[in-house]
């Protein structure tokens, strides 16, 4: 298997396409993974991209395309968002979509403090030097599948509605990697993420 980025690089480094997260543990994934089983089995399920559930998530501030000399110093601020926020009790909860285009799951427990994680993770991007887009209220919510025209999703955000996953402790800020999808590959191919950093909450 070849190694990425072993040999000496030829100009500048390439910039990374990140985001901070929370991640559910495996147990609220196997939940989720069960309740959202028959909805595949719902009229126009087929039609969707379903998300993977290993990459699974709530995204807390999307930064794009990170330059590599700003990541020291993004990592550093973010560890120290990370060491100011507690941890918190959250849950996958209830289901939503944005119009016809998305499917997502949502959140309950210490929402109060996972949106000042939001808005510190945010932060931490501004003083790095990111250029962030303008602020607006947090909303937390987990993708579960997308639809590339406009989809009736009402009925699988019924279907979902009552959902309510176990509850966990969330202890950590992840700093993920999103690699999109290359030209050539099959239509419908998913982007792959890889946690780059994490760190606990808390001091």
């Amino acid at each position: 298997m070849s190694s990425h980025g072993s040999g000496p690089s030829s100009g500048t480094a390439p910039a990374q396409r990140l985001f901070a997260a929370v991640l559910p543990p495996a147990g609220a994934v196997a939940g989720l993974r069960a309740a959202l089983a028959p909805l595949h089995m719902l009229p126009g399920a087929g039609d969707l991209r379903w998300t993977r559930p290993d990459g699974w998530h709530y995204t807390l501030a999307f930064y794009g395309e990170v330059p590599e000399g700003v990541l020291p110093e993004l990592y550093a601020r973010l560890e120290r968002a990370a060491h100011r926020t507690e941890p918190f009790p959250l849950r996958v909860h209830g289901a939503g979509h944005f119009g016809g285009r998305a499917l997502w799951a949502g959140a309950a427990g210490g929402l109060d403090t996972l949106r000042l994680l939001a808005e510190r993770a945010d932060a931490a991007a501004r003083r790095a030097g990111l250029p962030m887009e303008e602020h607006r209220r947090y909303a937390p919510h987990l993708t579960l599948a997308r639809s590339r025209g406009e989809a009736d999703l009402r009925p699988f955000t019924a279907a979902l509605a009552g959902f309510e996953g176990e509850r966990w402790e969330a202890g950590e800020l992840s700093l993920v990697r999103s690699d999109l999808p290359v030209s050539g590959v099959p239509v419908g191919e998913r982007p792959r993420y890889e946690t780059v950093r994490a760190w606990a909450l808390g001091g």
